[in-house]
């Protein structure tokens, strides 16, 4: 193996870290954050309003909530939602999640000479706030890179090629850490390797090799 690849939630994060305590963060401070900054937010909010038939900013900030309740991926979203979640870790109102074997393991394979890279549908912004801020403190050093849905959708298999080929190896070296059957059937059909990380122990016929921590991952260059 030359690289790993790991999704956020329900892999190296709680999901209930995401949609228990970021979600409704953003949410509760939404409103206030829009209307306080409409001019430095000036372009999202016009793109909002141009590509969704709404014309004045209370109707931007009730689609922005109802995003938010459907945990839409939209871009216009998770740029506010990244700049909420980053007042909030500034403030030290919450530190992020990660499961007890994410740090040693991080810390082994990228001594072992692999390189990290994180995929996954929050902003690449978003994503450097959670593994900067996280309980163990900033971690992001030992991560190579970071993806999100501007490479493509993460059940789409081209997405996964459109990666190797940025990072320049062959998917036959990369493998890719998720708690997604349909995003591990992705990856499967770009010729990634992938383990499917089950912790909640939901998945007993997963054709996929499943673990349930890290430390049961056997990567070829440990």
């Amino acid at each position: 193996m030359n690289a790993l690849i790991f999704d956020i939630e329900g892999t190296t994060t709680d999901i209930n870290f995401v949609h228990n305590t970021l979600f409704p963060y953003a949410k509760r401070k939404i409103e206030h954050f829009v209307k306080d900054n409409q001019n430095d937010l000036s372009k999202i909010i016009d793109s909002i309003k141009s590509n969704n038939n709404v014309s004045s900013l209370d109707e931007v900030i009730a689609l922005l909530k109802c995003w938010i309740d459907e945990d839409k991926k939209v871009k216009e979203l998770k740029d506010i939602q990244g700049l909420i979640w980053k007042e909030g870790y500034a403030k030290g109102e919450y530190t992020a999640h990660l499961y007890p074997d994410v740090l040693p393991s991080f810390e082994k394979w990228k001594n072992s000479g692999l390189d990290l890279y994180i995929y996954s549908s929050g902003s690449i912004q978003a994503q450097k706030l959670l593994f900067s801020h996280t309980e163990h403190g900033d971690i992001t050093p030992l991560l190579s890179g970071y993806f999100d849905t501007t490479t493509g959708a993460k059940k789409e298999f081209q997405s996964y090629k459109n990666i190797a080929k940025q990072i320049g190896i062959d998917p036959k070296l990369i493998s890719f850490f998720t708690d997604s059957i349909d995003e591990a059937h992705a990856a499967t059909d770009a010729n990634f390797n992938v383990f499917h990380v089950n912790r909640d122990g939901l998945y007993n016929d997963s054709k996929f090799i499943v673990i349930e921590t890290f430390d049961e991952a056997r990567i070829i260059n440990e």
